[in-house]
């Protein structure tokens, strides 16, 4: 018995090659079995040359999800056919697999296909699986000599920016050579400067339909008549100017009298024309629609009664306007050429700017390589990828442009020693709005005459399924014909079934594959009523359907194993996001939760995000009773009006809840925005209060996902207002833009864990369903000759019409409907049991005749048109067993009742506690929180965490314009940090006798995070901390007079084993600052061990009269003036904080660096000691200045302790 070989077995692995392949006849599955014959080199005369490696094999589709896709098939296909070849035994259910064993039927050829396989599986990784852009951006890369590319180019992926520049050099090298007659002109035109053209002139940017160097001739020609123009128009302005009461007079008696045509001079509309006379005469600029107003006054224009005839005026304005109107229309603006030739100028520009500064868009991966191929050493170029990659599969062909097809047929047409393998289908060609081009593909479908094959069984669908698609569209073309409206181009051949071994049920019932749901109206519906209703009866349906499944009556009986239906086993496609809209409300009704999986708006245009701005304000200010309140009652937080005005009765509760966002603030400040608004999130049970609700989860995961965005930007903003106008200018742009300008910030999927799926037909492609929703398929766009540009084909060629007429919408109209032919097949053919649609009678705008043929569903049923015994009659035709004709059902109130959880959680599993490594990384800041920071503490938080300590309200306000007065916390401390810092790295000195350049940094830095009002105070302090002299142990030094010193000097040394409590003690023993009795409280440091490594940054390290010391600096709010700053204050801080802790480390740390390197070291003599300034105080009694110079003993304790002299 002979048994027919399966198409990817049999198909020829060389030449150029078609596949074409109708929706669900296993177009990846096809492709991947051909991937497999060209590693183990099947097919002897139909095989290729040679066996092939992953690298060698090119394979393109258009998106990276598809890569990856495709990626994982190939790979997962290799890897079973391995272990399949690997067992002598082995059988395959897999007809291509058991024809590959027929054909390697010795144990020994098994054996090697099997290794060559496994290989090839192992090398996927470096699999040579590209986007176009992707595959044309390696090609530039890889051969830029042959392709004259550069080797390193940066990816530009939004060219706005660069053709707004480009714009803004054409309209100053070429308009601004224009005449001002023709400048006056383009701004009666909404032409008046570089934006508006680049606005205008944006579709036909790419196109490059003109020769930039030179202007059209029309253009030329009409500069040349804008003079005389402007002279007439002036003309005619003055004299109306100087008849204009008199005229006015006679309007008025014309009208009064019905001398004026009743339909040209509507008396609700007179006063509008009158009042553009009135501007025409005040010298304001008009438009063209002001100026068609203007004819109805010129002595030719003026509609007059039989009775007005008679007294037709004779104002002199009248005949001026006529010759006005006659010039205006022999001298018209030649828009489409003028701007055809700006977007021509506007592409050459960018590309020189891109050559010039090494960048590229994506358009350019691909123009590039095109040009390359096709330039003088594009022969050579073609060669070297030819022998890179041998063979080609091109995915999903039918998305093609006539740029991608001349790359592919400039490497490999007319090639017999390697392989081009398009495969796709024309009949689901749906993405002309970006750029794919049908036409391309039936150019390509033509020059492979002779070698076309065809998939032609679906194993996707039921068999009721396949049947109810063959017999819509076999009907369509046997009754109507060129079902595709490509002057039958695109055929349709009904295809074989392979069937499903599970089947639907509906209250126990098997269903047709396509069910019609007619609503016989005797007038049509408008596009707002049909979208209601439909959208109330879809809902009403799914939720009977899911109800029904609850009940165990409605789902998939497979053999003797029934499942009930769930509801993501449901999709409902949709055009736009307003259907997504309606249904989801509907469904919302009936409690049926379902995912909009096409939403590409932005997170900051949801109302979350201005909730959110309400609670970072309040955070921010935890001081402004305002702020807090309002972030109290936004709707995120969802607290009840009893809750508020509890708040507002009980004082003490309205203090707890302000300091708790105190603690907000200095969470913020300590751990950044996401850690603090997650503490919120969960003290307000914010997660718990939203899943109460239908669309919480939503609202949830787009606040977690305005918090991570926050995270990430706050890393390149100072401050908390700095990161609070963040959101507020990105929240006003994103609503003014109608959505995000970067993927980041696109809606994030919320969850598609059962629910119903709401998605675009677009987006749907390559998808599948068990049940189909389409119940918005009778509405359909059609092309409008007043909403410019139109896009239509002729003679092959793409043509964009800025100014189209009755002819080119009707020819734009036709290719609208003949794509949203080839979308109705992609939506029917995504049902794998059910597709569902509903119809009406449907108008568009003010029609008031069924225009139902219109659409693609109306073209596909009823050709032309409906006859008028309504939509039912002329349906009966349809009907069959595949395909179900029923009256609409009414839509109802029922509530979808979801089965009850009988299983209980869990309880919850909590995590052991993690336990510190054996070695680490220590800092200062370690010690003192061992208990609280598992993690080892990175050092550059020291300075931080003394800023974040809370400060007791000072009950009188700091004096105002002194440092006292400047803010608190972690970001103020940094600052004076940082600008002390900044003057070390200048040197002190040079920056005190030269601060411009200084001063105008620490502005900025002021202006960056909202601080400039304290300017002045900085300025004045920050020069006082320079020269004001900090005692010593003897004397005083100033940072000014320093000349050896190095700034943030970081140290890093071992710890052996250190007893932290061992430590502590042999600090406590020797470390007593001056005026500080010896039995001062201080806190303990908690018991733990250091082994690994200590590390820190010391503020500066300076060298004086042969002794170094360590300067460190704090910012430390100890009270409202200079008298708070006293020794005996800063030294009960410093003990309190244990800052004697670190700067015995720190001298620690100077003593191993000055044994290492300083010959004749010894402690006493070279060991200075440490220098605490007090930035606030620097004013105050002792100068804002702890020293303290611990014993010599101590510091060779610690050597020896931390294991130094080892």
């Amino acid at each position: 018995m002979n048994i027919e070989r399966p198409l990817p077995i049999t198909f020829p692995l060389h030449g150029t090659r078609l596949i074409e392949a109708s929706a669900g006849t296993g177009k990846t599955f096809t492709l991947a079995a051909l991937y497999l014959r060209l590693v183990l080199g099947h097919g002897g005369e139909n095989g290729f040359s040679r066996p092939l490696l992953p690298p060698e094999i090119l394979v393109v589709t258009f998106t990276e999800a598809a890569t990856e896709e495709l990626r994982e098939r190939i790979r997962d296909r290799l890897a079973d056919a391995a272990r399949i070849f690997a067992d002598p035994h082995a059988e395959a259910d897999d007809p291509v697999l058991a024809a590959l064993l027929s054909d390697y039927s010795e144990n020994e050829q098994r054996t090697s296909c099997a290794q060559r396989l496994d290989a090839a599986a192992q090398w996927m990784d470096e699999a040579a699986i590209y986007t176009i852009h992707g595959f044309c951006n390696r090609m530039l890369k890889q051969h830029a000599f042959d392709s004259g590319s550069l080797f390193s180019l940066e990816l530009q992926e939004d060219a706005s920016e660069e053709q707004q520049l480009a714009a803004r050099d054409y309209w100053r090298s070429v308009i601004s050579q224009f005449p001002v007659s023709a400048a006056n002109a383009l701004q009666n035109e909404n032409l008046g400067n570089p934006d508006a053209l680049l606005g205008a002139c944006r579709p036909l940017l790419g196109l490059k339909e003109a020769d930039p160097s030179a202007l059209p001739q029309s253009v030329a020609h009409w500069l040349n008549q804008t003079g005389p123009q402007e002279e007439r128009d002036q003309q005619a302005r003055q004299q109306l100017a100087h008849e204009l009461p008199d005229f006015l007079e006679w309007v008025r008696a014309a009208r009064d009298n019905k001398w004026l045509n009743g339909n040209s001079y509507r008396t609700t509309s007179l006063p509008g024309m009158l009042h553009t006379l009135q501007r025409y005469a005040n010298g304001e600029r008009l438009n063209g629609k002001a100026y068609d107003t203007l004819a109805k006054f010129s002595h030719e224009g003026m509609k007059l009664t039989k009775a007005g005839q008679e007294h037709r005026p004779s104002f002199a304005f009248c005949q001026q306007l006529d010759a006005v109107m006659e010039g205006r229309a022999n001298s018209a603006l030649p828009r489409t050429e003028l701007l055809t030739h700006a977007a021509a100028w506007i592409d050459q520009r960018v590309d020189q700017v891109r050559r010039q500064t090494a960048t590229m868009g994506f358009d350019d991966m691909l123009s590039r390589l095109h040009d390359a191929l096709k330039g003088g050493n594009g022969e050579r170029l073609a060669q070297v990828i030819r022998d890179q990659f041998p063979v080609a599969l091109i995915d999903e062909f039918q998305d093609t442009d006539p740029t991608q097809y001349g790359i592919f047929s400039a490497l490999y047409e007319e090639q017999q020693s390697t392989g081009w393998f398009m495969i796709g289908d024309p009949k689901q060609a749906i993405y002309a709005f970006r750029g794919a081009d049908v036409f391309t593909y039936l150019k390509a479908r033509q020059a492979t005459e002779g070698n076309h094959y065809t998939l032609d069984t679906n194993f996707r669908s039921s068999r009721t399924m396949v049947k109810a698609v063959n017999h819509l569209f076999h009907y369509s073309q046997s009754t109507f014909g060129d079902v595709f409206m490509m002057d039958n181009a695109i055929p349709f051949n009904a295809v074989k079934a392979n069937g499903r071994k599970d089947v639907l049920l509906i209250d126990k019932t098997e269903q047709s594959g396509i069910t019609l749901w007619v609503d016989d109206k005797e007038k049509p519906v408008s596009a707002g009523q049909y979208r209601d209703e439909q959208a109330a009866r879809c809902a009403s349906e799914i939720t009977h359907l899911l109800n029904g499944a609850v009940n165990g009556v409605t789902g998939f009986q497979k053999g003797d194993t029934f499942r009930p239906l769930h509801p993501n086993d449901i999709a409902i496609l949709v055009r736009d996001r307003t259907e997504a809209k309606a249904i989801r409300d509907a469904l919302m009704q009936r409690n049926v939760r379902s995912v909009y999986l096409s939403d590409q708006d932005s997170v900051f245009a949801q109302p979350e995000a201005h909730d959110l701005l309400l609670i970072l304000h309040a955070c921010a200010a935890p001081e402004s009773d305002t702020r807090v309140r309002s972030a109290l009652a936004c709707a995120v937080l969802d607290l009840a009006y009893a809750e508020l005005d509890a708040l507002n009765q009980d004082e003490v509760r309205w203090e707890e809840t302000v300091e708790q966002f105190h603690g907000y603030r200095q969470q913020w400040q300590n751990q950044g925005v996401l850690p603090m608004l997650r503490s919120l999130l969960m003290d307000f049970h914010v997660p718990a209060r939203l899943s109460q609700n239908l669309d919480g989860e939503r609202a949830l995961t787009n606040l977690l996902h305005l918090a991570e965005l926050l995270q990430q930007a706050a890393t390149q903003l100072d401050g908390e207002q700095s990161l609070i106008r963040y959101l507020e200018d990105t929240v006003e742009s994103t609503v003014e833009a109608g959505r995000g300008s970067s993927k980041e910030s696109i809606l994030r999927l919320e969850s598609d864990n059962d629910r119903v799926k709401v998605i675009t037909i677009h987006k749907s492609k390559g998808l599948e369903y068990p049940l189909v929703y389409l119940p918005f398929i009778c509405s359909f766009r059609p092309a409008d000759k007043n909403k410019p540009p139109l896009r239509y084909h002729e003679n092959d060629h793409l043509n964009v019409s800025l100014e189209p007429d009755d002819t080119i919408q009707g020819k734009a109209d036709h290719e609208r409907l003949a794509e949203d032919m080839r979308l109705l097949y992609v939506a029917l053919t995504r049902a794998c049991h059910r597709c569902t649609l509903g119809l009406a009678p449907y108008i568009k705008g003010r029609g008031k005749q069924n225009q139902l043929e219109k659409s693609a569903i109306g073209r596909l049923l009823f050709g032309n048109g409906v006859a008028n015994d309504g939509l039912s009659a002329a349906l009966a035709p349809v009907a069959n067993d595949a395909v179900n004709i029923i009256k609409a059902p009414h839509s109802n109130t029922e509530s979808y009742q979801p089965q009850a959880q009988s299983q209980t959680l869990r309880p919850p599993l909590i995590p052991a506690p993690r336990q510190r490594q054996p070695w680490w990384i220590a800092s200062y800041s370690a010690l003192k929180q061992v208990q609280e920071t598992l993690a080892p503490a990175d050092p550059r938080g020291d300075q931080l965490a003394e800023q974040q300590d809370e400060q007791p309200a000072a009950d009188v306000e700091p004096l105002a314009d002194t440092i006292h007065a400047f803010p608190r916390g972690a970001a103020p401390g940094t600052l004076l940090h940082d600008v002390l810092e900044q003057a070390a790295n200048q040197r002190f000195q040079q920056t005190l006798a030269d601060p411009m350049d200084f001063e105008t940094s620490v502005e900025e830095k002021l202006q960056a995070r909202g601080w400039q009002d304290y300017t002045d105070v900085i300025r004045h302090w920050w020069k006082q901390a320079v020269t004001t002299a900090l005692p010593l142990s003897e004397g005083t030094v100033s940072l000014d007079t320093l000349h050896t010193y190095v700034p943030e000097l970081e140290f890093l040394f071992p710890a052996h084993r250190v007893n932290v409590a061992d430590m502590d003690t042999l600090i406590r023993q020797h470390v007593h600052p001056q005026h500080i009795a010896p039995h001062y409280p201080r806190p303990k440091l908690e018991a733990d061990t250091l082994n690994g490594m200590l590390k820190g940054f010391i503020d500066l390290v300076f060298e004086h009269e042969g002794k170094y010391y360590v300067l460190d600096y704090k910012s430390n709010w100890l009270g409202v003036d200079d008298s708070a700053y006293t020794l005996d204050a800063m030294t009960a801080a410093v003990l309190e904080k244990r800052y004697e802790v670190q700067y015995v480390l720190y001298l620690l740390a100077l003593h191993r660096l000055l044994k290492s390197r300083l010959p004749n070291y010894h402690p006493d003599q070279h060991l200075g000691g440490a220098v605490y300034v007090f930035l606030r105080g620097l004013q105050g009694p002792a100068a804002g200045t702890v020293f303290d110079r611990p014993d010599s003993e101590l510091i060779e304790a610690l050597d020896v302790m931390f294991g130094g002299e080892e």
